[in-house]
């Protein structure tokens, strides 16, 4: 039972209903004006502010300013529960180019970004290997996988993300040592991996450091965000794999700094 279920299932089916088409309708939209959701549900303002209250507190959206968002800032990333239906086709791509990267008997660290979740979906081809994740819905999709074995990091669980993170989660991680770390980032800013959260650049850098090969997927749209706070620089990696979307003079660019890119197909 997903967390989205068991919320659902202690509330009245009514308020379960309406919060569920409002998280539907931000997210399909990006963005509506909480007049606007008060009016096409015909529900009062309060009732309104109410649900997104509880939707925000769950990490699938905000509200700021009289608006109802899913989309990322610099500072805040959008819930796993939007980012999934983002960019698919370039996503699958992504993973299909990663498990390339992949050799059966390894063990191979997995992080909390959808992109990654695509990988996780193939790794059976891969088997046998062990998967280690500190993220539920990558946990969820890989027990009970013949021929994986995995293993599941605790700590404190972030709603927004899915991911266990924070202390225990990385002083776990720091006993462990992985031949592949594959990962995803929120924004490409100066050639260097951003996210919105330190909690994340600190899981995110546990695993990097102790892994022997790291591999970043990266689709087109992550070179027009921004975020905070810096993870690693993109040379750091062994490989980046980009879509094939992205800006042929960006890959000309970034290979011409000592970048190791290639392109999924």
């Amino acid at each position: 039972m997903n967390r989205e279920t068991q919320a659902a299932t202690r509330r009245p089916p009514r308020q379960a209903d309406r919060q569920r088409a409002i998280s539907e309708a931000v997210m399909a939209e990006g963005a509506i004006r909480i007049e606007q959701l008060a009016e096409r549900f015909g529900i009062s303002l309060m009732t309104v502010h109410r649900d997104l209250d509880e939707l925000e507190s769950r990490g699938l959206l905000r509200k700021s300013r009289g608006v109802a968002t899913a989309l990322a800032s610099s500072l805040v990333e959008s819930s796993d529960v939007y980012r999934a239906g983002q960019q698919v086709a370039a996503k699958r791509a992504l993973a299909r180019a990663a498990l390339e990267h992949i050799e059966p008997g390894q063990s191979v660290f997995l992080d909390d970004s959808t992109t990654v979740l695509e990988v996780a979906r193939l790794l059976s081809g891969k088997a046998p290997l062990t998967a280690i994740t500190n993220v539920l819905t990558v946990m969820n999709e890989l027990q009970g996988v013949r021929g994986i074995s995995l293993v599941a990091l605790g700590g404190n669980f972030y709603n927004w993300c899915s991911a266990f993170m924070g202390r225990m989660t990385n002083e776990a991680i720091a006993k462990l040592r992985a031949d592949v770390f594959v990962m995803s980032t929120a924004a490409v800013t100066d050639d260097a991996c951003f996210f919105q959260t330190p909690e994340t650049v600190d899981t995110k850098r546990a695993m990097f450091d102790s892994a022997a090969r790291r591999i970043l997927l990266v689709d087109h749209t992550k070179f027009t965000k921004r975020a905070m706070h810096e993870m690693a620089r993109l040379d750091e990696f062994d490989v980046v794999i980009v879509d094939a979307q992205t800006d042929r003079s960006e890959i000309a660019r970034l290979r011409k700094a000592g970048v190791t890119i290639v392109t999924a197909t």
